[in-house]
């Protein structure tokens, strides 16, 4: 936490001061962190005394807010911690304010006539009598601090929890059969002795047996076959438990509860956009989300049988991917109720379709912005189907994306099962002041029910998976996605003054990886198809006719500047365009390559893609680049998706992704695996995937000058010096292959469902006015909010 902010401004104070009605004599009126520092840039230059202390606090300013002769401040003392403060420049006063009282200055100056006495949302009684990560540095570290919580628990609450665990074992059955513990066992005192029985009973066995007069042995004791596929197995299980009975650390109870076969069936949610196997990338809202999904089932589903195999179980697991089912689903298989996962024994596409009120079927494409009056609804006739594929409920539900986590909050609730959500991108973070102007962005968004859709995943999930620690906390300056939700306000409607708290044990980061069948290095020539080489590189830099092709190649040897994301706004690629475009130097050297969306406008329904194609054929109109782009509309199948990046690299090109903002950042490891070097922005997760320099480039794209000049400068070391961008594309490698891994993603992730299913477990009782507080929420809020979607809908057809 930074030295007291009144201290510091009491000993600059001229200066704070005169910064401030500086800032105050500006047109524009309400300032985020780079209006901020741009403006103390501009200030200080006059000056040679401006100390260091006073420069780093005007990068903690978050917001300013400039109201008559007084100016607010939201200032980040710590990651996940912010203070307020009223600047009254005529009196020369600082005074600290609650959040309350700052969202309220928020509201009063986007309307002066927004009432007062909005509803206030704040979560932070919940959390205060659940475990939390003490340091700033071990947020996303929840399950490691969750095991040292309730060790210590067992430690100084023996019989209670004993008890606990006791009865958790004895819980587990699988179609009616007892997993770990029988009724032979009577209590923990008994299970104590029995324990010693069995392991000396076990001695007597070669550790490899694992015949039924072993099992019958262990029966009789009161132990069943989950503990282990064999002797030594099952010896290791025995001699863990009764060290957690003796002496409980959260070692041992983290490795006793992640033995217990307790996952079977898994659900993992995925509504929006075109869910399928092929054809479907680029269209609209449909991306990285799905390649992400496909590729974690296949890790996740070999890590539960081999997870089960090991206890001893011979059952085979599944996996079902609840999406949405639409019956106009183009040249997809969207319309295909029940679908096998290629590569996996059984996991499966289950598509149940949006209805509303009646019968009737919803035929066609919805945007992610748009569904949420289907939800509930859909959640409903899921939990039906879902039954029917499980013979039974599934063990663990998966939310994706907001959409997802509002189902999966549903059907946890309806099943009683453990929830976890993966947020992917949390809107909140894309948009600008989304929140403040919610009023402005809402027929097209409908930004006001998403928010509250996500408040409401946060906080009823059992856990969090998120790729970055930014994506939590964000870094020491800027605010992570998650922490945008902790204070915010949609005037006139509800103000949040704890919506989340970062420091809870619920949030964990995973890293993904990448499907290392398709996405491979460059080097590899064994591995690549000549037939698929050669007609990716034709469509990429020769002469075509194809009407899903845009533009020629005048110098088609220059280093290709490549990119490659869904067209909407939030991508930016017609940023990258505009760089270029601006910039002649740049054009001498490169040229660009993007795979982006459609090429005509009319052939999209998607609002947002339609203004980012028109503005791209201005931008190429503009700074007449036909003969130095191309742009190609077309949808790659998954072979061809990872060629792409390797024919690029072939030719010492470029991966740029200059997105406002990333959650993550699938594309920038596909390239990057495949030895393609990137230059990707630096809000999100290619902060943390790139070593800036070393296996890769950030870049500011809301700062288009120093962009272009960074891309600028790459190009003429590549140009001037051969090692350069070979070095760069071995480190690029390395770095995924040591850091991006979905073998160790499934088995993490399978741990943390079973520990927080136990934590789920104990404390069922103690969440139930947590979970009245979000059913409140949900009814008063989201759902009024979801049916005015369709009202305005329904006026407008």
């Amino acid at each position: 936490m930074i030295n007291s902010f009144l201290s510091i401004i009491s000993e600059y104070q001229d200066h704070f001061f005169s910064f401030l009605n500086l800032l105050n004599s500006k047109e524009k009126k309400l300032f985020i962190l780079g209006d901020i520092v741009e403006a103390f840039t501009e200030y200080s230059k006059p000056f040679d005394d401006i100390d260091e202390e006073l420069q780093e606090l005007t990068k903690l300013l978050q917001e300013a807010i400039c109201m008559g002769n007084s100016i607010y401040l939201d200032v980040r003392v710590a990651i996940g911690h912010s203070e307020f403060y009223a600047v009254h420049l005529e009196d020369v006063e600082v005074e600290q304010i609650s959040i309350k009282e700052y969202l309220m200055i928020k509201e009063k100056f986007v309307d002066p006539g927004n009432p007062a006495n909005i509803l206030t949302l704040d979560f932070k009684p919940f959390y205060e009598r659940m475990p939390a990560v003490r340091d700033a540095k071990n947020i996303g570290a929840g399950v490691e601090y969750l095991n040292r919580y309730l060790s210590s628990q067992m430690f100084t609450e023996t019989d209670k929890w004993k008890n606990l665990l006791f009865d958790f074992m004895k819980l587990h059955k699988h179609n009616g059969t007892q997993l770990i513990l029988n009724d032979r066992v009577r209590d923990t005192d008994h299970l104590n002795v029995n324990i010693d029985k069995a392991i000396k009973k076990l001695e007597k066995y070669e550790k490899t047996d694992s015949s039924e007069k072993v099992k019958h042995d262990l029966q009789v004791l009161g132990f069943e076959p989950g503990l282990g596929k064999d002797v030594k197995e099952i010896t290791e299980s025995l001699k863990i438990l009764d060290r957690l009975f003796d002496s409980p650390d959260h070692i041992v109870l983290g490795e006793f509860i992640s033995r217990i076969p307790m996952i079977f069936n898994v659900a993992i949610i995925s509504p929006h956009g075109y869910f399928g196997q092929e054809g479907v990338l680029g269209l609209p809202d449909t991306g990285g989300q799905v390649v992400y999904i496909l590729d974690q089932v296949k890790a996740l589903e070999k890590a539960l049988i081999s997870s089960l195999k090991k206890s001893g179980l011979n059952v085979l697991p599944k996996i079902i991917i609840l999406t949405r089912l639409i019956p106009n689903a183009r040249d997809t298989t969207c319309d295909t109720r029940l679908e096998k996962v290629t590569n996996t024994r059984n996991t499966w596409i289950l598509r149940v379709p949006f209805r509303k009120g009646n019968p009737k079927v919803i035929d066609n494409w919805i945007s992610r912005f748009e569904i949420w009056p289907y939800l509930e609804e859909f959640a409903e006739n899921a939990s039906v189907a879902l039954k029917g594929e499980f013979q039974g409920k599934p063990d663990l539900i998966i939310g994706n994306y907001s959409d997802g986590n509002l189902v999966s909050y549903l059907l946890s609730k309806k099943f009683d099962v453990t929830q976890c959500c993966i947020a992917h991108a949390l809107e909140k973070s894309k948009y600008l002041f989304s929140d403040l102007y919610w009023k402005d962005m809402d027929d097209h968004y409908n930004f006001s029910t998403q928010f509250t859709a996500d408040l409401i995943a946060i906080n009823s999930s059992d856990f969090q998976i998120t790729s970055t620690y930014q994506e939590i906390a964000g870094t020491e300056f800027s605010v992570g996605q998650y922490e945008s939700h902790k204070h915010f306000t949609l005037p006139g409607l509800y103000r949040v003054e704890n919506g989340v708290n970062l420091y809870h044990t619920k949030f964990n980061i995973i890293s993904p990886g990448v499907n290392e069948k398709i996405y491979f290095p460059y080097t590899k020539a064994e591995k690549r198809i000549s037939s698929t080489k050669n007609s990716i590189t034709q469509m990429l830099f020769e002469n075509s006719d194809d009407h899903e092709i845009f533009g020629t190649l005048e110098y088609p040897d220059r280093i290709p500047l490549f990119s490659m994301a869904r067209l909407d706004k939030n991508k930016n690629l017609t940023a990258l365009v505009r760089w270029y475009g601006q910039n002649p130097e740049i054009q001498k050297l490169a040229n660009i390559i993007i795979v982006a969306g459609q090429i005509e406008a009319s052939r999209s329904s998607d609002k947002e893609e339609i203004d980012q194609i028109n503005y791209m054929h201005h931008l190429i109109n503009k700074y007449n680049l036909h003969n130095k782009i191309r742009w190609i509309g077309k949808l790659f199948r998954k072979d061809e998706a990872g060629e792409v990046y390797r024919v690029i690299a072939d030719r010492k090109g470029f991966f740029v992704q200059p997105g406002l903002f990333e959650g993550f950042g699938l594309t920038v490891l596909e390239a990057m695996i495949s030895g393609l070097p990137v230059i990707a922005t630096k809000y999100g997760g290619p902060l943390e995937i790139i070593q800036d320099g070393k296996n890769g480039f950030h870049i500011d794209p809301i700062n288009d000058e120093e962009s272009a000049n960074i891309i600028l400068d790459i190009l003429r070391k590549s140009k001037e010096d051969d090692k350069f961008w070979d070095q760069i594309s071995k480190k690029s490698i390395q770095r995924v292959n040591e850091s991006y891994n979905w073998k160790l993603y499934s088995e993490r992730l399978l741990s943390l469902s079973k520990i927080y299913g136990f934590w789920k477990y104990i404390t069922d009782l103690e969440t139930k006015d947590s979970d009245a507080y979000l059913d409140i929420v949900y009814h008063m809020l989201f759902k009024p909010r979801a049916q005015n979607i369709l009202d305005k809908h329904n006026s407008t057809t």
